[in-house]
This record gives structure tokens, C-alpha cells and sequence, in this order.
């Protein structure tokens, strides 16, 4: 036994270690704020959390927790459990020392004598903490820095740094992390078991149930507690996967795993506007829900400032939802289908090639590719024959788009669309005329800010992300003039009356720029535009790209687009788009009433009063010369049709005629003829028989079946 004397000796060796220990101990501040956790909070530019996240994989330490936050029954047990004098001494428990032997004082299979102070001195010190076992002279240094603690730090203090520092059961570390981890709880509510629990694995954090259930249970009974069922209740406890507080935020995951820094402090702030954030996750889930039923589970929400650039919200997936809830749409390349239309439209008002007012041809085509005959249709199946551009675009019509990138050339769409950020992997010749309808694969940030520069008319910069260089200077990308004549068709209710009539999502209270899109057989589909301050864009699909049943832009994305910039605008009601110099605002009538007269922009210069339909060059747009066709005999014949068509306006001189292999077959823009297998030329001709131009082509046959009927 070691007596008083062997007390006073080792207190004598304490007094021999030397102040340098004690000038480097910490502040109670400093050890506070130096705290490193493994969990993140994001925090909204209000400073609301909006997501949790954890960062660290190694070690779980959750945020610091004070001591008035901790559970009365929670530091009851804890005091029983490691130093039930902790209030009696100052630092170094003399009596347990004095009546303990010196092997059992410095044994490495217990805490012993080891007072809460103590420990908390080795959490402190890494050349204290204990590495296969504490050797005489950590022992003496702990002791040594317990003693100064006691002197620097409340008692209160100590208990609540010891509490938020001390190792807990596999990864976990500190009172916060376990109460989470194991309960669900914060340390405030943990029960009398539950702090039992914890106790015992202050002890032998990595005991087995059995050793922990009955250390546990001898807890309890000090406290006057039944320990009936502990240990069925901690199997439970070790075996269940970790939980998370109920009411901790989970708003922004997808945003938060690009803002979060490691090194940072554990609450970090961000652009994102918590307010509608979680109102575009609540929309979200609203509307996959009212879509229940069509194949369709996933979904994406961005909205930029557009001053500024920065993110306001960012919802990645529809989480639960999803069969891929990790995976952040706002990154993932899909189709966006029609959404490009506006660009097209753009390059082509500002190249002078159109106006608002012009007739473009929507009529069917068939354009020859180096992979074959490109047969573009509208979404509806239907044709409006001339139409002007302002109703063409509004009203999202497929074939005057693809005319018009043929006009611009592939390779200058491609051009202007990777000068607005969208980085398309190819080249313009690779995807060809079907890139004016969104065959090239983009994100919808990069889609929506390019939008974003229509809004700013014209002019480019990139999104604010964070753990990114500041973003580059502002550049011109696109005409204002031309951009403020695309925004103010794309908030002209008339004009899209066609395809979705007067009330659609789309018609909102306040000017707001928006467009729509559908990919190839319902994969995907798009809502993106803007007011005069934020653009805000939807995406709406499947993961795995799976199609969706009926579902389109304007049923699926612009309901959610809607509610956001409702919510964006809610007791600030949107501005009207500001009005660049330079701008012709006249009348404008077209022949025939073809379209009621109206108010229209034009860029100076190419105003027009009356649209006619003059004469234009006329040329065969199908078939192609050298054109070949093979019939299926699987299919009957009346439904294998050859249409011949042309382009271009005879004026008032009359209709086109057809001559086939010599002999009249019909007369008009188009003319529908049952394909017979051979070589053929065919002859476009004008009202009075002259010439304009002979193309050869070929149908190779093939026998009907047996036993099949034509329909005719």
C-alpha cells in the first residue's frame, strides 16, 4: 500500500516535471474552438441550417454541446461512473491514491485513480494519451496538467470539455456523436438507461455487450434505476444502423457535398436562399407526386441571382424518391430538346437573317444527313404551314428551328452554344440539324445559366460555385437587342396560345421569359426562364433514363418552375425586361390576315409594316437526288407513301407541278405518290409547264407476304 509519505513523494515528483507543461496547456477557448468535427452544417445566406453532412469517414465528432445542454442523468451517471469526488479535489483524487497500491494506481487495464481531469489532461495532450498502455511518466504528466486545469478552468468547464472529447465506442467520439449515433438524441435528452449506457463505455469503450450491459446495469442501480431488458435493449442499440436527429435539416445534400470544406468551421455559410430552397424541394416532391402513375421519379431545381450569378437554390434529385437519390442532376448531361430554340432564334435575329415578323416554313421536310434522311416532325404531329417567328418559337414548332440552324450553319449554333457555357462535346457537323432541337446533351446549369446571359442581355459570366477561383470578367456573348426580342417572345402569352393556350404554368402575373423542353420519347423534360432578377431552371426525368408516360415540359418541369418564381416574387412583383437603345417598335400587318396585326420589335433596319409572301427560289426538298428507297414487305403499301415536296414560293403565278417518269402525277407544294420499285425521274415544274428542276432517285422492291391484304 501506498501510505501518505509515497503520496508526498509523488507529488514531489510532479513538482520536479518543470512549468513547460503547464505554458503549453490550452484555454478552455482555445480547446472549445479548435474542436474538429466530422459533421458540417450548411448554413443559408440568412445564417438558417439547411443541411448536415458528415466529411470526416475515420472519426465521428459531432458539434460542440455545453454543459447546460447535457442531461442531469447523463452526468450523474458519468460522475458514478468515473470520479464520484470530481467536485472534492483539484485535479489528483489523493485519497483514491492513498488507498490504492501503486500497481493498481498506474494500471493499464482500468482507469483507476485516473480522475475525469486527468483524462480530459491526456485528451489534451497526445504525449499523455495512452498508446498500448500509460507509462509512470504520462501518468505523472497527466496528474502535473490536471493540476493546472483545476487552477485555469472551472469545474464546469472541465466537465463539459471532457464530455465533448472523450472517446466513445468504435468511431465515435464525444457525449454528441454517441447520443446521435446510438439514440437519435441530443445529449439533453438522453434517459437515465441510455446515460447508463454511455457511462459504462467510458470505461471499456469496446467491451463486449455483456461487460458493457452489466456495468451498465450496476450504474443504474446506484441511481435507484430498474436494469430489466438492458441487455436486449443494447444489442439493439450496436447492432442498428446509425441515426440521425429527427429534426436535423436535410434540405440541400447535393449543394452542400460542393460547399462543405473540411477545414472550415463546423457551420459554414452559403448563397443559397433557405426559403426557397426548401420550397423547391417541397414542389418538387408535390409534382412527382401528382405525376404518380406516368413512369417518372426524379427531378432537378437551380435558380441563379441574375446580377450576381449566385446559387440561390440547388436541388440535386428528388431524394427518397429516386433509385439514385446520390446522383446531382444539376451536373447530369440529358437532352434538352426544344430548350435550345432560343439560341437559335437569337443568332438568327442577330444575323440579321429574320425578324420577329418573318414567315418561316413549317411544313415537313426531309434532309439529307451522311447518316441518312433526317424527317423532323412537331411535337404534335401537325403543321401550320407559313408562320411568323414570334408564333414559330412561342409556340416551339420543330421544323422552322431546324430550317433556321440550316440557315446558320450546325457549326454556328455549335459555336454560340459553347460560347455560352454549355460545353458540348462534339463538333456542329456531329450533331447536324438536329442540334437546333437539343440532340446535344448539356446540364441544367449550364442550360440555365445560358439563359441567365439572355437575361443579362447577351452578356456571359459563369455561375458563383463555391471551392471556386472568382469567376471571370463578364463577357458579351450574344446580342442585347436580339436577346431582348427573344425575352419578349418568350413572355408573350399570345404568342405560345397555340401549343398551350392562354392559361398554362407558364403564364405568371409578371413578365418572366420561358421556355420548354421534351427530349426523344419523354426521357426528359425542361422548364427554364427568367425575370428581370432571377432565372430559374427545372429538369424533370428518370435516372436511368427510362421514358416518362405523357408526360412534357409544360406538365411535367413548368409547374415547379412556376411555383418557384411565384415564391421568388411574392410581396416584389417582377419588373418589366429593361428596354436597350436601338430598338424599332412599330406596327406590322400580314397579307391575307394570316396572322392578326400587332406591335413588334425589330433591330434598325430590318423593320417591316406588311409581311407578304413573295416569290422565292422553288427547289425539291424531297426526295433528295440520288435518293434510295426500300420497301418493307411487312408493311402494306397504302402506308409506304412517297411524298413528293418542295420549298420556296411560286407567288401568284400558281402551283407547282409534278411530272413522273414523263407523266403528269399532280401539282401543288406537295404531292403523295405509291412507291413501284425501279429507277425514277421526277420533274418540278411551274404553272406554265416550265422546268425548275429533275431529280433521279430509286425504290428498290420487295414482294408482300402471303396472305396480306392491302388496306386500300
Amino acid at each position: 500500500m501506498l501510505g501518505h509519505g509515497g503520496a508526498a513523494c509523488a507529488l514531489a515528483l510532479l513538482c520536479n516535471l518543470g512549468p513547460a507543461q503547464a505554458a503549453e496547456l490550452p484555454s478552455f477557448a482555445q480547446t472549445r474552438n479548435q474542436h474538429r468535427v466530422s459533421d458540417f452544417t450548411l448554413l443559408d445566406r440568412q445564417g438558417q441550417p439547411l443541411q448536415v453532412m458528415r466529411l470526416n469517414p475515420q472519426r465521428r465528432a459531432l458539434g460542440w454541446v455545453s454543459l447546460q445542454d447535457m442531461s442531469p442523468a447523463l452526468l450523474r451517471a458519468m460522475l458514478l461512473s468515473e470520479d464520484q469526488r470530481f467536485y472534492e479535489h483539484s485535479g489528483v483524487d489523493w485519497s483514491a491514491v492513498a488507498a490504492s497500491a501503486w500497481g493498481n494506481l498506474w494500471n493499464t487495464r482500468t482507469r483507476g485513480a485516473s480522475t475525469v481531469t486527468m483524462q480530459l489532461a491526456g485528451l489534451l495532450d497526445e504525449d499523455l494519451a495512452q498508446r498500448g498502455g500509460r507509462s509512470v511518466g504520462q501518468k505523472l504528466g497527466q496528474a502535473w496538467t490536471a493540476g493546472r486545469l483545476e487552477q485555469r478552468w472551472t469545474k464546469a468547464q472541465i466537465l463539459e470539455a471532457y464530455l465533448n472529447l472523450v472517446p466513445l465506442r468504435g468511431e465515435l467520439v464525444g457525449v454528441p456523436a454517441a447520443a446521435q449515433t446510438l439514440f437519435g438524441k441530443r445529449p439533453s435528452g438522453l434517459d437515465h438507461r441510455e446515460s447508463a449506457l454511455l457511462a459504462a463505455m467510458l470505461r471499456a469503450p469496446n467491451a463486449s455487450p455483456d461487460r458493457l450491459a452489466a456495468r451498465a446495469c450496476s450504474l443504474l442501480r446506484a441511481m435507484a434505476q430498474p436494469c430489466n431488458g438492458l441487455d436486449d435493449e443494447l444489442g439493439a442499440v450496436l447492432t442498428r444502423k446509425p441515426l440521425q436527429w429527427a429534426d436535423a435539416p436535410q434540405w440541400a445534400p447535393h449543394y452542400a457535398r460542393l460547399a462543405l470544406r473540411p477545414d472550415g468551421p463546423p457551420a459554414q455559410r452559403s448563397t443559397l436562399d433557405g426559403r426557397i430552397q426548401r420550397l423547391a424541394v417541397e414542389s418538387l416532391a408535390r409534382q412527382l407526386g401528382e405525376l404518380q402513375g406516368r413512369a417518372v421519379e426524379d427531378g432537378a431545381v437551380l435558380v441563379l441571382d441574375n446580377a450576381t450569378g449566385d446559387v440561390l437554390a440547388w436541388v440535386g434529385s428528388s431524394g427518397q424518391r429516386s433509385e439514385a437519390a446520390q446522383v446531382d442532376h444539376v451536373l447530369s448531361r440529358r437532352q434538352p430538346g426544344s430548350a435550345l430554340k432560343p439560341f437559335v432564334y437569337e443568332l438568327a435575329l442577330e444575323r440579321r437573317l429574320i425578324t420577329a415578323a418573318s414567315l418561316l416554313d413549317d411544313s415537313p421536310a426531309q434532309i439529307p444527313t451522311r447518316a441518312g434522311v433526317y424527317l423532323p416532325q412537331n411535337y404534335d404531329k401537325r403543321y401550320r404551314g407559313w408562320i411568323s417567328a414570334r408564333a414559330a418559337l412561342g409556340n416551339s414548332l420543330n421544323l422552322p428551328a431546324v430550317r433556321l440552324g440550316l440557315m446558320l450553319k450546325p457549326e454556328a449554333v455549335f459555336e454560340r452554344l459553347n460560347a455560352l457555357g454549355l460545353q458540348l462535346p462534339e463538333t456542329g457537323g456531329f450533331y447536324g440539324p438536329s442540334l437546333a432541337l437539343g440532340s446535344a446533351d448539356v446540364t441544367l446549369l449550364g442550360l440555365t445559366n445560358a439563359y441567365r446571359a439572355l437575361a443579362n442581355g447577351g452578356h456571359y459570366s459563369a455561375v458563383r460555385l463555391p471551392k471556386s477561383s472568382p469567376p471571370p470578367a463578364t463577357r458579351r456573348v450574344a446580342d442585347p437587342l436580339a436577346s431582348f426580342i427573344v425575352a419578349d417572345i418568350l413572355s408573350d402569352n399570345n404568342a405560345r396560345a397555340i401549343t398551350f393556350g392562354l392559361t398554362s404554368a407558364l403564364a405568371l402575373p409578371f413578365p418572366a421569359a420561358v421556355k420548354t423542353g421534351t427530349s426523344k420519347d419523354m426521357r426528359d423534360n425542361w422548364c427554364v426562364g427568367w425575370s428581370a432578377r432571377f432565372t430559374v431552371g427545372v429538369w424533370v426525368g428518370n435516372s436511368d433514363g427510362a421514358a416518362m408516360q405523357q408526360v412534357s415540359g409544360v406538365s411535367g418541369a413548368a409547374p415547379i418552375w412556376r411555383d418557384v418564381m411565384l415564391a421568388l416574387h411574392a410581396g416584389s412583383p417582377g419588373k418589366a425586361f429593361a428596354l436597350p437603345a436601338g430598338l424599332v417598335h412599330q406596327r406590322v400587318r400580314f397579307e391575307a390576315d394570316r396572322e392578326p396585326a400587332r406591335e413588334e420589335y425589330f433591330l434598325a433596319g430590318t423593320e417591316q409594316s406588311e409581311l407578304r409572301l413573295a416569290a422565292t427560289a422553288v427547289s425539291i426538298s424531297n426526295p433528295s437526288p440520288g435518293a434510295i428507297y426500300a420497301l418493307d414487305p411487312d408493311i402494306p403499301p397504302a402506308h409506304q407513301r412517297l411524298r413528293f415536296q418542295h420549298d420556296g414560293q411560286l407567288g401568284t403565278a400558281g402551283p407547282a407541278r409534278w411530272r413522273l417518269d414523263g407523266r403528269p402525277i399532280g401539282q401543288g407544294a406537295a404531292v403523295d405518290w405509291m412507291p413501284m420499285p425501279g429507277a425514277h425521274e421526277l420533274v418540278l415544274a411551274d404553272a406554265k409547264g416550265r422546268e425548275l428542276q429533275r431529280v433521279r432517285f430509286e425504290v428498290r422492291g420487295a414482294s408482300v407476304r402471303a396472305g396480306r391484304k392491302s388496306s386500300l
